[in-house]
This record gives structure tokens, C-alpha cells and sequence, in this order.
């Protein structure tokens, strides 16, 4: 009996260690090498982090696009439990592998209503201070609800508008649009057709179920490029609203600049689209694909119409609460 017991103990040390080790084995993030393209040499980091609108769908496949077909090196982050590893965009408190932003030449974000741990948190403060190009999707504008009595509080969306306002160009106001109900048509600010994040997009191609946020006048720096069509269902075709919501239009993305501390200025774009279900839509795709190249002073490598194919499958799913996906760790969004 005394050997059968050493025996026991022995196998549930062994199993516990290849369990332990499995753990470890398992990456906290994923990176996309870049294959050949313009972006070769150029890395971004991808932070997703967002309770509603699937970011942490959303992002790889972004990633996957924008290193296969463009030649960019993509680290791609997720909200996730500390102990287990699994994405969870319910833990609001750990996004690991922020330490990627030290050699990042563009920092996309996707985050909502995060409060960091300041060992992280400082990673982003850090990149923002240097003054380097940021795109900010959707609930980006209210990226963060840190307290005030932390140390990166200032970054929260209910002081002074924080990271959104000051940043982007705007923090959360209100839905537009009936959230769930009236989906979104992009259609070019009058003036902008020529703006290099246009080129290969028309009227209409950029489509989305998310709804039109509500936007204040926004700061002189920001330039709207697309504006949000209000229509009357969640489908493509549908006819846009009769009404005031249509006129005037809010603008959907824009362009500004922010500068660091050494006075460095830094390229950013803003949509306030970009849930995972919007980059089904070509268009949509294309213009954070053409955003990018922008961001990061690659105009003139745009084509005149970005290769934005899907890499492998992609079948994002529908935005709300509580809908993510359970039980998915960071490897099993790996290019294959």
C-alpha cells in the first residue's frame, strides 16, 4: 500500500508538471512575420481588448492580412486570464506582451474601458510619449476607465476626455445609429476622394452591422475622411434613414496628429468602426489596410487597390456582451 502510494503521488507530480509545462508552452500573443511586401521591416503591435465588438477576433485577422499580403511584422495582444492564459476580453486588468510596444512603428488599439496594471500600462504610455503613429478602432475612444487615485488615470475617458479625446480626437459620446438595428455605409467627406486611406474605395465599400457613433465637433487637428450613412437595417443594401441622423452625417474616421514629448508628431486615424463583423466587408478591410500604410509614411506605396484577401478562415462572431468565444488561447489564432 505504501509503495502504491509513492507510486500515485509520483504519476500526479509528473502529470502536474506536463500540465505546468503545457501552460508555459503556450504563447501569451502571437506574432506575424512578415512575408514580402512594402511593410517589410516595419512592426506593429495590434492591442485587443474589448468586452462588445470581438477585437480579439477582429485583429489577428488584420494582422494576418497586413503581414501576409503587405510585409508587416504584426504582434497581436489579447485581454486574457492571468493564470490559465485564455482569452477572456472580460478581464479588463491583463493584457500581456505589451513590452512589444518598445519596437513598434505603429500601435493599433481596439481596447474598451481597460484599467491596467501600471507595469503594462506604462509600455503604452511610453509609445505614446514618443510620438509615434496610432490607429484607434472603434471603442478606442474610450479606451480606458483607470481611477484617480492610479498612476496613468489620466489616460481614463471621463478625465478630460483622456486617451480618446486627446489622442484621437474624441472620446464616448453616444450611439448615433440604434445599436443593433441600423447598421452603417461609409460615403467619402466631401474633399477628402484623394486621401491616400481612400485610394480603391468608393461610395458605399465601406459597410458595417455596428452602428454610427455619436461624435462631437472634433478638434481642429482631425480631418473627417468617411462619413457614417445611417441605414434603416443590418444589411448591406439596405436604404439609408430618412431623417436627422443623415443630416448632417457623422464622420465614421478621421485623421489627426499628436506629438510627444520631444516634440516628435506622430500620424493618427481614427474609426469608430471596426468591429470584427465590419471586416468581412472588402472595403472596410481596405481601409485599415491603406490606413496603415499611411500611418507609418507609406503612401506612396498604396496600390491602387490593396490586395486585403482574407487569410485562412474567418467567421467572425456577432458583436454583444458575453459573446466571445470560451476556451481559446492566443496559439490557436497562429498563421498556418
Amino acid at each position: 500500500m505504501k509503495r502504491d502510494r509513492i507510486t500515485i503521488g509520483v504519476l500526479a507530480f509528473v502529470f502536474v508538471g506536463i500540465i505546468s509545462s503545457a501552460f508555459a508552452a503556450e504563447p501569451k500573443w502571437v506574432v506575424y512575420e512578415g512575408f514580402d511586401g512594402p511593410g517589410k521591416g516595419k512592426e506593429i503591435v495590434l492591442i485587443s481588448g474589448d468586452e462588445e465588438y470581438r477585437s480579439e477576433e477582429a485583429l489577428p485577422q488584420l494582422g494576418k492580412i497586413l503581414a501576409r499580403h503587405h510585409g508587416f511584422k504584426c504582434t497581436v495582444v489579447f485581454s486574457q486570464d492571468p493564470k490559465t492564459g485564455v482569452i477572456n476580453p472580460d478581464n479588463s486588468h491583463n493584457i500581456p506582451g505589451l513590452e512589444a510596444l518598445k519596437t513598434a512603428d505603429l500601435m493599433v488599439i481596439a481596447t474598451r474601458f481597460r484599467n491596467l496594471v501600471d507595469d503594462q500600462m506604462a509600455h503604452v504610455d511610453a509609445y505614446v510619449r514618443a510620438g509615434k503613429p496610432i490607429i484607434g478602432m472603434r471603442t478606442a475612444t474610450h479606451a480606458f476607465n483607470i481611477p484617480g487615485n492610479r498612476k496613468y488615470a489620466s489616460y481614463s475617458f471621463n478625465r478630460k476626455g483622456g486617451f480618446g479625446k486627446q489622442i484621437l480626437g474624441d472620446t464616448w459620446l453616444n450611439h448615433h445609429g440604434h445599436h443593433g438595428r441600423q447598421s452603417t455605409r461609409g460615403l467619402i467627406a466631401k474633399g477628402q476622394e484623394k486621401h491616400p486611406i481612400l485610394k480603391g474605395i468608393k461610395d458605399g465599400d465601406i459597410w458595417g452591422p455596428t452602428d454610427v457613433y455619436g461624435v462631437r465637433p472634433l478638434a481642429a487637428t482631425c480631418k473627417p475622411i468617411v462619413m457614417g450613412q445611417v441605414l434603416k437595417g443590418m444589411k448591406f443594401a439596405d436604404e439609408p434613414l430618412e431623417g436627422k441622423k443623415n443630416n448632417p452625417m457623422m464622420p465614421v474616421s478621421w485623421t489627426n496628429s499628436h506629438k510627444g514629448d520631444d516634440g516628435t508628431v506622430g500620424r493618427v486615424f481614427t474609426t469608430t468602426m471596426g468591429a470584427a463583423t465590419d471586416l468581412v466587408v472588402e472595403g472596410s478591410r481596405r481601409m485599415m489596410v491603406n490606413a496603415t500604410y499611411w500611418a507609418v509614411g507609406l503612401e506612396d506605396k498604396i496600390l491602387a487597390k490593396s490586395k486585403v484577401d482574407i487569410v485562412g478562415k474567418f467567421e467572425p462572431t456577432q458583436f454583444g456582451f458575453g459573446k466571445y468565444k470560451r476556451g481559446i488561447m492566443p496559439s490557436a489564432h497562429l498563421l498556418k
